[in-house]
């Protein structure tokens, strides 16, 4: 668009609520574009380690099945992993007082919740930001777009006539807010979607590995070990 009818002329001709308005959804996209790009990074992250995952079942003991699974902090996979080594290591040093109320199933399982429900608070995190900015973005900008179309219809009634030269420009330079809302909003709302999938899969990826936690600290091991006796070895009790 041209210096007339662009962003700056409506910045420079708009009154404090007018700027007040564009500064809002401004700070609402970089928000959201931030917010998108760390969790997206987290995401893929997350995925990179959920990879590590098989080749945790071919170690030869806990140690080096961690290892495997990689150091990098927030590492939600290996962190469920020690959960559950310490958990299970717990109540073999407390069993005198725990197995009237909990036994090692029950026990494990918790742990192990507690683990996912740990990540999943960290994956949900910023989330909100999104959610809010792709259901309120539309509205703030109608509302500059209301502003600006009664300060237009204002100047046109003090000039006493409405010609087309007079309201196309005024009226054209108050839609945009609405656009600008709309382009706020948008990226928020898919930028939210596809994070809430990418959540999911983690998720998911989470829960089974945690199902063949408590199988393998439970029972000796892993759900799919019938599967895979050929090819996994299994991990060394205790270590």
């Amino acid at each position: 668009m041209n210096g007339e009818f662009g962003l700056m002329h409506v910045w420079t001709q708009g009154d404090w609520v007018t700027r007040g308005v564009f500064a809002v959804l401004l700070l609402m996209s970089l928000a959201s574009w931030v917010v998108i790009l760390i969790k997206a990074l987290d995401v893929v992250r997350a995925k990179r380690q959920a990879a590590r995952v098989e080749s945790f079942w071919h170690s030869a003991d806990m140690a080096e099945g961690l290892t495997k699974l990689g150091d990098a902090d927030g590492n939600p996979f290996r962190q469920l992993a020690i959960e559950g080594r310490e958990a299970t290591a717990h109540h073999r040093a407390h069993k005198a007082q725990l197995h009237d109320s909990l036994d090692a199933s029950d026990w494990i399982s918790r742990a192990l919740r507690n683990s996912i429900d740990a990540t999943t608070g960290k994956l949900q995190a910023g989330l909100a930001i999104l959610a809010s900015v792709g259901s309120t973005a539309p509205f703030v900008g109608l509302f500059g777009t209301v502003w600006g179309i009664y300060h237009a219809l204002m100047r046109i009634g003090s000039a006493g006539q409405a010609s087309i030269d007079q309201v196309a420009g005024p009226i054209g330079e108050a839609l945009i807010m609405t656009a600008l809302g709309l382009a706020v909003a948008i990226p928020a709302v898919l930028g939210y979607n596809a994070l809430v999938r990418g959540n999911k899969h983690i998720l998911a990826k989470l829960g089974r590995f945690a199902h063949d936690l408590h199988a393998y600290h439970v029972t000796g091991a892993r759900v799919t070990a019938a599967r895979d006796e050929g090819n996994v070895v299994p991990l060394k009790k205790g270590a």
